[in-house]
């Protein structure tokens, strides 16, 4: 029976990509691969990562661009800066709390 690992990181924590100069926070979590085969392919072969990992949903940017992107864990570290991130989307998923962690928003309305 094949074992799924756990995820090291949370929704709402804030990585970098190990090779790649972007950040981002994650706003979902993938046990194991679940793109296509397609998006998996056009990874360089020499970079491309295991399946059999989780594999993380970013709001992402970069010093020209904020985007969405799916990364391996392997792919990721922590990011320490304590810098807020720019990507309009954050808003809208998350609150900054004053230690600067993202937390996810919940529904409010009554």
């Amino acid at each position: 029976m094949k074992t799924i690992a756990s995820a090291k990181f949370r929704i709402g924590d804030i990585v970098r990509h190990r090779i790649f100069p972007f950040r981002g926070v994650i706003f979902d979590v993938d046990p194991q691969f679940a793109n296509t085969e397609e998006w998996y392919q056009a990874i360089p072969e020499s970079i491309r990562p295991r399946k059999d990992q989780p594999f993380y949903h970013l709001f992402a940017e970069n010093a020209e661009t904020e985007y969405v992107a799916y990364v391996s864990e392997q792919n990721l570290v922590s990011d320490e800066s304590g810098e807020p991130l720019r990507h309009p989307q954050i808003d809208e998923a998350f609150i900054r709390g004053e230690d600067g962690q993202y937390r996810a928003r919940t529904n409010l309305a009554n």
